[in-house]
């Protein structure tokens, strides 16, 4: 069940909190439930720190884990493919 919680924090605050959420594909609601977990010492994500990604997704989450592929390996890919 999720409650609606109303923080009063600084403008600048907000906005950066804001920023990075954005930048990092989460909102600002899944930053601070993470955050709160890690307080009441829960190891787990909240159910919402994945977003919205589709089971598929969810399953190749850390597929590439310990890759030694590199950018350029990346290119030389696909130069070869679109040859």
């Amino acid at each position: 069940m999720s409650t609606k919680l109303t923080l009063r924090l600084d403008e600048q605050l907000i906005a950066a909190a804001k920023d990075y959420a954005r930048a990092n594909g989460r909102s600002v609601s899944v930053l601070v439930a993470d955050y709160f977990a890690q307080l009441s010492g829960q190891a787990q994500r909240s159910p919402t720190a994945t977003g919205s990604a589709s089971p598929i997704t969810a399953q190749l989450r850390g597929a590439l884990k310990g890759a030694t592929a590199s950018e350029t390996d990346h290119q030389s890919h696909l130069a070869d493919k679109h040859r």
